[in-house]
């Protein structure tokens, strides 16, 4: 029996590693699935339509901690069930063996229930789970059995049971809603084939705006019902983005609508599920908020990949610029028919630091490398279409792209599917850009300053950088900069002021200081007031009643930093400081508010009678229901005071297993630092072995 059971074991060993995309066609999963939200049991049954291309005995599906309670195989010319088909169900997959014909059509069905341990995540939020997956990579077999080979396009149609007080969103569009005894189910219909790790699923209290773009594509906003206000300032600019993408990449959108769902707790910004992006919660913001930390880039760089990822995804990691450099490059085209052409080449300048950053830490790798990290697949991707564009020309460029798409449209790229592409409309031999941007891991840095010479913003923020010298010379030199300098450029962009301003702050005995100090929080413009607040710690009288000022800017960062400036250097009015900034919250991790409470229990004479309330409101905000970004911020300042009781040191052990791995490595870090403290030593080892 051992050796059975061996050869058994080595054969679908073999198998797994085989590419079974030769074998086989999943053309469509028909998904019924039933959520629990108290638990994370998935219950459903699926149907799988799929052809052979080889003549074969064994198939198989990828499905994680899966349950097969039942099952039949049909065959295109038979209603009955094959009894002769077998099915060997292990840790992560489930094999069916059969004599598969090559070219016959199957249809397989499946009863199974599953735990799921990744990709679909169970969020307290407030009185209720809220419900989200995040299938990138080859996580979606996790909660329903398909098929993780990228390589695989699948048209997935869902149809989800839910709790009738709840909204349930996935990919594709929505054909009807059906009651049933307090629960609803929820049909989705995908007209098109996608990879697995694009499947999506959302469930929990929503409400929608519903916009339309120029082509006629529905687009759908959705939000929290108390999060009506922030709907604008967080969705701004989504039509327009919509239909310059649609006109500048030169394809129609390819999906039947579009949607974008925020949620609690989510590992990433956003990611781009087909036709339904999911992002974090972090991003519904207000008026205010939408000054220093908005939704715009992440929504146009999530709306970039339904074209470049969705459309058309990569074979295998080693092009994964195809799918993030693309996205980046043309979320910055989009933002650049926003905010104009200067915001387009101070973004540049921006990615070019960064990735100079790593090429002098000695961190720089190919683009070709599969293991390369976020800002070279992401950044140098963008930098790359950048340079490409200029060395081809625009119409050839526009024209290489529309024709890349609608020849690969539902497919799987490499990245000389592009290149070659170029080459054939061009006209061009691109062997040795290829070398030198893509597979070399050198960064190209005299070529890229090249091109950042080509805007006035992004060449002036090169000469500040290799001559700060010029910002403090005397008026009878010829590159001198005068202070005045901040009043005469126009107020609609910024980076030059900033970075003038930034310079002259770092040598207070430059001839201009106190002068362009003055001008600097005399202007209107809420970045250079900023730059004054982040970079102006320590502050002479002479400066006291305009810094002042700042606490009154509509910019939560401004606030944040003036704030605690003002506390530390001035103790006599710290009590008028936290007077006047006592309603203000910030973000949605309450970045003003958790710094208000630390302060307010820091400064002893400020209000004696409210400590207590002020320490369990700072204590309240750690607890998971709340955002893991604001109970880090909790737990920060409550380190930072030394303070923690039971409830704060029980939310802190239950932190260090959350989903999100930066907050949970941030909270594991924190929980060894307090187990050093012999107040804290017992009860954390009392609560780990509860927990």
């Amino acid at each position: 029996m051992r050796y059975y059971l061996l050869l058994l074991f080595t054969f679908f060993s073999c198998l797994v590693t085989a590419q079974q995309t030769d074998v086989v066609d999943f053309k469509r999963i028909n998904a019924n699935i039933m959520h629990r939200g108290y638990e994370n049991v998935v219950t459903g049954r699926i149907f799988i339509d799929f052809q052979i291309k080889k003549k074969t005995d064994t198939i198989f599906l990828d499905a994680i901690n899966t349950r097969v309670r039942d099952w039949h195989l049909y065959s295109e010319e038979s209603k009955e069930p094959d009894y002769r088909a077998k099915i060997f169900n292990s840790d992560n997959k489930i094999f069916i063996i059969h004599n598969f014909k090559k070219n016959k059509k199957y249809k397989l069905h499946l009863d199974y229930g599953m735990t799921s341990k990744k990709a679909m995540y169970f969020v307290e939020k407030e009185e209720y789970t809220q419900v989200w997956t995040q299938g990138q990579g080859k996580y979606t077999s996790n909660w329903l059995p398909s098929i993780d080979d990228m390589n695989d396009k699948i048209e997935f149609d869902l149809s989800i049971i839910a709790d009738e007080d709840y909204y349930v969103i996935s990919n594709g569009k929505l054909l009807n809603v059906e009651d049933d005894n307090g629960f609803k189910t929820w049909h989705y219909d995908m007209l098109q084939p996608m990879s697995s790790y694009l499947v999506a699923l959302a469930i929990g209290e929503y409400d929608k705006k519903e916009i339309t773009s120029k082509s006629g594509i529905p687009i759908q906003l959705y939000y929290y019902p108390e999060d009506s206000a922030k709907v604008e300032p967080t969705y701004r600019y989504t039509t327009q983005m919509f239909d310059f993408l649609e006109e500048e990449i030169g394809m129609p959108y390819p999906w039947q609508n579009y949607k974008q769902v925020p949620v609690k707790d989510f590992l990433y910004s956003g990611m781009e599920n087909t036709s339904c992006t999911i992002f974090s919660d972090d991003f519904m913001i207000d008026e205010v908020g939408f000054v220093d930390k908005n939704y715009v880039n992440v929504n146009a760089h999530e709306l970039a990949h339904q074209w470049f990822g969705d459309l058309v995804t990569e074979t295998s990691g080693i092009h994964h610029w195809l799918q993030e450099g693309f996205a980046t490059y043309y979320a910055l085209l989009a933002e650049r028919d926003i905010f104009g052409d200067d915001y387009y080449y101070w973004q540049l300048y921006q990615y070019f630091k960064e990735l100079e950053a790593q090429e002098q830490a000695g961190q720089s790798t190919a683009l070709l490398d599969p293991k390369s990290s976020s800002t070279t697949f992401y950044k140098k991707g963008a930098w790359v279409l950048h340079v490409l564009r200029e060395k081809v020309g625009d119409k050839a460029f526009k024209t290489v792209v529309k024709r890349y798409l609608n020849k690969h449209a539902y497919g799987n790229v490499e990245t000389n599917d592009f290149i070659s592409e170029v080459e054939k409309v061009s006209g061009m031999n691109l062997s040795n850009f290829v070398q030198v941007w893509l597979k070399s891991k050198a960064l190209p840095i005299n070529e890229m300053k090249t091109a950042l010479q080509s805007n006035e913003t992004s060449a002036f923020l090169l000469i500040i950088e290799e001559h700060p010298y010029l910002t403090y010379r005397t008026d009878d030199d010829d590159n001198y900069i005068p202070s005045s300098l901040v009043t005469q450029l126009p107020d609609g962009f910024y980076p030059i002021q900033v970075a003038v301003l930034k310079e002259t702050l770092s040598k207070p005995e430059y001839p201009t200081y106190n002068d362009l100090v003055k001008e600097a929080f005399a202007s209107k413009n809420l970045h250079l007031r900023q730059a004054l607040a982040l970079n102006m710690s320590e502050i002479s009288e002479d400066f006291q009643q305009d810094y002042e000022t700042l606490l009154n800017d509509q910019s939560y960062v401004t606030i944040e930093a003036a704030l605690y400036n003002l506390w530390a250097n001035f103790p006599r009015k710290r009590n008028e400081y936290l007077e006047q900034t006592q309603s203000v919250f910030g973000f949605n991790d309450y970045n003003v508010r958790t710094l208000w409470l630390t302060l307010a229990l820091a400064t002893p004479e400020f209000k004696t009678d409210k400590k207590q309330d002020f320490f369990e409101e700072l204590v309240s905000y750690t607890n998971p229901e709340q955002p893991f970004s604001l109970r880090q911020n909790a737990f920060g300042y409550l380190s930072s005071i030394g303070v923690f009781n039971k409830e704060a040191l029980k939310n802190l052990v239950e932190a260090s297993k959350h989903h999100n791995w930066r907050f949970k490595s941030f909270a594991k870090t924190l929980l060894e630092n307090l187990s050093e403290d012999d107040r804290y030593r017992s009860i954390i080892s009392n609560l780990q072995e509860e927990n």
